[in-house]
């Protein structure tokens, strides 16, 4: 098959979770096309026979290129099997009300855009230190001690769960080559 995998990311952990899913997706014998949701208006999603998009959600709300990129193409979209990694660290704790905020989050992004994947995946970010100015890394450490978790603010703390990521990407896409 040939996929296409479009993300936007801040600081960086979006776009590596996404070369994860194509190092996967190649490994299996796929091809694959990985954009930036900023430079990728002009794609031909007709191209395509699957495509992942993904998205690091800061302060309730993903990145504006890929709300774009979604709403730009979300007719396109209608007719491949897709699915939405939504990154964020809220999943790490496990909280049922911050998951269900999750999905809201998840839900009225996929109403506004009108894309609506067939699969949404909950991915777990990591908290990038090294890209944080001092603003910033003050309220990710004060974040991170309301939610019990301890981190060093001189270093990057991943969350992400790389074996789960191969293992669900890699399931997806067996699904969907099945189906074609």
């Amino acid at each position: 098959m040939k996929i296409l995998i479009v993300y936007a990311t801040t600081e960086g952990q979006t776009r590596r979770i996404c070369q994860v899913c194509a190092d996967t997706l190649i490994a299996a014998g796929h091809s694959v096309e990985l954009l930036q949701a900023s430079g990728a208006d002009e794609i031909d999603i007709a191209r395509f026979d699957a495509a992942i998009l993904a998205a690091s959600l800061h302060m309730q709300h993903y990145q504006k290129e890929m709300a774009h990129f979604a709403a730009e193409h979300a007719d396109a979209l209608a007719h491949l099997p897709t699915v939405f990694l939504s990154v964020s660290l809220a999943i790490v704790g496990g909280d049922p009300d911050e998951l269900a905020d999750l999905e809201t989050i998840a839900q009225r992004f996929f109403e506004d855009t009108g894309w609506h994947p067939r699969r949404v995946e909950q991915i777990a970010g990591a908290f990038r230190f090294t890209q944080y100015d001092f603003l910033k890394s003050w309220a990710m450490r004060w974040i991170a001690s309301q939610k019990g978790q301890t981190v060093d603010p001189n270093a990057d703390t991943e969350y992400t769960d790389w074996t789960a990521l191969k293992a669900m990407v890699s399931d997806w896409a067996a699904k969907v080559d099945k189906a074609c």
